[in-house]
């Protein structure tokens, strides 16, 4: 059988993460030096130290969550002597964690996808006024039912209003997000037809929704001049929930990554299609490793975050 690296995305980030690893080893220290000097930003102190509030901070959770992430594979490869090619047969990664999965396969340059994320955090979050947008994670319906309330939703509002199925995480969790109003209007709806919990998700803006195509257009730009390599393994795109590794195909996947749907739930199955039968989440936090057992019971996740995961991990290769 084969195994996979996951990369977390936003929301797993944590005052202290990778801290461990910058003090037990040179290969951690190296990296976030890298990502601090290429974002003339002392991010690593914020990462450590905090406060909690700048570390949240959109434009600043993204690069840090991905610094944490190659970090762990960076450690892997000096500490295992070995490369991720030995370690992993494919990588995924939720949103931004699709760039922390392509810099671990090569596809990226560290500093570059630093300033991709710095990039992607500040437009998406300028994309849409403070207040203006909303998300929802909705319990138990399935992708078609949580598409019908959605268009229910924008029927019954105004026009230009948006509610867009953003993330399909596992079977009974979904995620829609769009204007205030239309998001609200959505989680009445779903408690109308019988979804016992719906939760409005503390986030500063309306991710993977039509409202940020200003934010995909700033990353077409950039993205456009952006050196990406194929992959030393594929990569299960979060769009296509397939696997690919021709690099204007990745550049054009992660333009429409911005305003499209995240489909970890296809894409965790489309793993397992391809023989893959262990998850390795490299990061922080544990949210993948508790998706996976939602999406088949089958999968055996490990989380690697520190330096005795990272121990436990390449002993038992």
């Amino acid at each position: 059988m084969a195994r996979a690296f996951v990369f977390p995305g936003q929301g797993s980030q944590a005052l202290g993460m990778g801290k461990d690893l910058a003090d037990a080893f040179p290969a951690a220290r190296l990296v976030f030096e890298e990502v601090n000097e290429t974002l003339k930003q002392n991010l690593s102190k914020v990462m450590f130290e905090g406060p909690d509030d700048q570390l949240r901070l959109t434009a600043n959770a993204q690069p840090a969550l991905m610094a944490v992430s190659i970090a762990i594979i960076r450690v892997l490869q000096e500490e295992g002597n070995v490369s991720v090619p030995d370690l992993a047969d494919f990588v995924a990664g939720h949103s931004l964690g699709e760039y922390a999965a392509l810099a671990a396969a090569g596809a990226l340059s560290l500093s570059d996808t630093a300033r991709l994320l710095k990039l992607r955090g500040t437009t998406m979050q300028i994309a849409v006024p403070v207040g203006e947008g909303a998300m929802a994670a909705l319990m138990g319906p399935t992708v078609e039912e949580t598409e019908e309330m959605a268009a229910a939703a924008v029927s019954a509002g105004d026009a230009g209003e948006v509610c867009d199925l953003a993330n399909d995480n596992a079977p009974g969790q979904v995620v829609v997000s769009g204007s205030m109003a239309t998001v609200e209007r959505a989680v009445e709806i779903a408690g109308e037809r019988g979804v016992k919990r719906c939760i409005m998700l503390p986030v500063s803006a309306p991710f993977h929704c039509s409202l940020m195509q200003p934010a995909a257009d700033a990353m077409a730009d950039a993205l456009a001049s952006t050196i990406i390599t194929p992959p030393s393994v594929p990569l299960i795109a979060n769009v296509t929930a397939d696997e690919v590794r021709v690099p204007e195909k990745i550049r054009n996947n992660l333009v429409a990554q911005v305003t499209g749907r995240v489909r970890w739930r296809e894409s965790m199955m489309a793993l397992k299609e391809k023989g893959v039968d262990t998850l390795i989440e490299a990061g922080s936090g544990k949210v993948l490793s508790g998706l996976a057992r939602r999406i088949d019971r089958e999968f055996s996740a490990v989380s690697v975050q520190g330096p005795e995961d990272i121990e436990n991990f390449l002993a038992s290769l």
